[in-house]
């Protein structure tokens, strides 16, 4: 039962940290990276699809992404989507392809993005810290049933405990590393 708990902590966490990851690496930091297009969905024969299903993006220089669609049809639709995503791109078509130009960062929008990644980082640690609370729930309702020892308890806490530190120093390190990534000029 309790290895259930781990195992279900475990899993939790660990998909916290990977959406932080992936929300992360949505901000872009004045570099080109394909995954600043990654979220961006096009509607292909009825369905929505992500736009590295339907195109090839690579980068042309550190601070241009190359896209170029699988059907030139869709190269209009691919234009639009990225212009309405809000990230503040205005895509240039060159023949068959798109050039995407990512603007240099003024240190106020670096700081302004700071913010909101400490903002995001502070809701992941919640969820962290949530998890932990549900798991002692579970554990003290074992307890109270009697189906484990007060022992078992204090040991499962402090591994509970341990591992919440452990998470939450990873959210802090991938933060600074992102924050210092921002700040470059």
């Amino acid at each position: 039962m309790i290895e259930n708990i781990q195992k279900y902590v475990n899993k939790k966490m660990e998909e916290c940290i990977i959406n932080f990851k992936k929300n992360l690496s949505k901000i872009r930091t004045g570099r080109a990276s394909s995954d600043i297009l990654n979220g961006i969905f096009i509607e292909y024969y009825g369905n929505k699809t992500e736009l590295k299903k339907v195109a090839n993006i690579t980068l042309e220089n550190s601070q241009t992404l190359k896209v170029t669609p699988f059907e030139n049809s869709i190269q209009k639709l691919i234009e639009k989507k990225i212009i309405s995503s809000n990230l503040g791109l205005n895509p240039i078509s060159k023949g068959n392809t798109i050039l995407v130009k990512i603007p240099f960062l003024t240190e106020d929008r670096r700081k302004e993005l700071v913010k909101i990644i400490k903002s995001d980082g502070e809701k992941v640690r919640i969820s962290i810290r949530n998890i932990r609370r549900d798991a002692k729930d579970k554990i003290k309702k074992l307890l109270n049933e009697k189906v484990i020892t007060k022992d078992k308890d204090y040991l499962f806490q402090s591994e509970l405990q341990t591992k919440t530190n452990f998470f939450i120093k990873k959210i802090d390190t991938i933060l600074k590393n992102k924050e210092l990534e921002l700040m470059k000029f």
